[in-house]
């Protein structure tokens, strides 16, 4: 009886019958026509996956592409913003410059910050040293890859911003222009708290977790803790400029002149600024003091006196606009030179003798695949003279940048704290490799079949004092 192959279950005979593979005599032919079928379908499948590939653009062509679309767009932020500046009139060009930039410099330097901490993450991943116990972090944490593409973003959607904002003014669509940076900020927050599993949410979690950690040190103070709390000193002027920035935003000021009243709730002579410049060194000291309580050392004590020195540099420098100009001459400018002397070099001394460990000093610059640059770097004297030069001048003028009465040259200010970002970028290398010699010590020291609990995680102030 004739059976049709349409209604059989897709085997590999069935697929054949009406070549005869099923009558009897025809097993020869069979074994001969499948594989023969097999093979041009399995050349037909390589030479489409083949074509594919041909017709897909190359990496280095999708690089040089979104290379170039940057620089286009960079191009056409300047150009915009140059022409917008320009058709403005040249007695408040000034002041909405100082204006503009207060809003967006802040985000600028925390787009430089990222832009660093992802060097650090790749750098890194290129030594010998393992960053990922040193911070105690799961191996679900962000990379280099994807801090910096976090950073392009901001490096993208900031200056376009303020690009706008510039355009808009310029062109007399004033609330526009004022909604720019009020927009900017309020979705900078959103992503920050955002809920739901998007934007990285458990690293914006381990963030947020390691800020709260640091304004309420209300548990023992662990590695991430003092790290983070310690670079926000070095973005306390960032601290100042967002208070303003708000300020203005709450009280309807931006786009306006109204600000420019020194005395106003949101002018350079606020009381607001020197308590936000003051805040991060106040948490650091606040951790130092929560160590001491755990672990009674008497180095906590020291490293806490080095955090209160930058308080009376930053007090000192705002009486200058609640006294009389001769008691700021001849009794607090004295006091603030005096004291500006005292926090740069004990904060000099306490980089080179605690915070890093010279006897090795570019470890950390040995990777794995050593490259021209890293053999530049490893074992290298030049080396020491310059980290410990440039923290030294860095050191100095950093207190430039806590003067309140210095902020009205905004640029110098900006530079400066440009500059100490860079110290604190160079810092980091060092006091992270001090801290994986010190875990590569005590491990050795141990016995292997010592498993230490999660107090024995958390900071000792002997091995971290910084």
């Amino acid at each position: 009886m004739f059976e049709s192959h349409h209604l059989r279950k897709p085997t590999g005979k069935s697929a054949f019958s009406g070549l005869g593979a099923g009558e009897p005599g025809n097993s020869g032919q069979e074994s001969y026509v499948f594989p023969m079928v097999l093979g041009d379908m399995k050349g037909t499948t390589n030479s489409l996956t083949h074509t594919a590939a041909a017709m897909m653009p190359s990496p280095i062509f999708i690089w040089r592409f979104q290379v170039t679309l940057f620089l286009v767009w960079g191009f056409s932020c300047c150009k915009i913003g140059w022409d917008s500046v320009m058709r403005m009139n040249s007695d408040l060009r000034d002041l909405f410059l100082y204006e503009a930039f207060l809003y967006y410099n802040p985000l600028l330097l925390v787009t430089m910050m990222v832009w660093l901490w992802g060097v650090c993450l790749w750098v890194f991943s290129q030594s010998t040293i393992s960053y990922v116990k040193i911070f105690d972090i799961d191996q679900n944490h962000l990379a280099h890859r994807e801090i910096w593409k976090c950073s392009t973003w901001l490096t993208i959607i900031v200056p376009t911003s303020m690009t706008a904002y510039l355009y808009l003014y310029s062109h007399g669509e004033v609330s526009l222009a004022a909604s720019q940076p009020v927009i900017l900020y309020i979705a900078f927050a959103l992503v920050l708290v955002f809920p739901f599993d998007i934007f990285y949410l458990s690293s914006r979690y381990f963030f947020l977790k390691t800020l709260w950690r640091i304004a309420f040190p209300l548990q023992p103070i662990s590695f991430p803790d003092f790290f983070l709390a310690d670079i926000l000193t070095s973005m306390a002027k960032v601290f100042s400029d967002l208070e303003r920035s708000v300020c203005r935003m709450l009280h309807n000021q931006v786009a306006t002149i109204a600000w420019f009243e020194a005395d106003s709730i949101c002018g350079s002579h606020s009381v607001a600024i020197p308590l936000m410049l003051v805040i991060p060194y106040i948490w650091r000291l606040m951790q130092c003091l929560r160590q001491y309580k755990d672990t009674k050392e008497k180095t906590t004590l020291f490293n806490a006196l080095k955090y209160s020195t930058a308080v009376p540099v930053i007090f000192l420098s705002a009486l200058k606009y609640h006294v009389l100009p001769d008691r700021w001459t001849y009794v607090y400018h004295p006091l603030w030179l005096i004291s500006s002397f005292v926090n740069s070099l004990y904060s000099f001394y306490w980089d080179v003798t605690r915070d890093w460990d010279l006897s090795v000093f570019t470890r950390i610059f040995k990777f794995n695949k050593p490259t021209w640059w890293s053999d530049l770097l490893y074992g290298q004297k030049w080396v020491y003279y310059w980290v410990i030069g440039s923290n030294l001048i860095l050191r100095c003028t950093w207190t430039y940048k806590l003067s309140a009465h210095l902020r009205h040259n905004y640029l110098t200010v900006f530079t400066i704290t440009a500059l100490e970002m860079l110290r604190r970028f160079q810092w980091i290398f060092f006091l992270v490799e001090n801290e994986w010699n010190k875990i590569s010590k005590s491990s050795i020291q141990l016995p292997m079949t010592d498993i230490p609990n999660e107090d024995e995680k958390l900071v000792d102030s002997s091995d971290h004092t910084v």
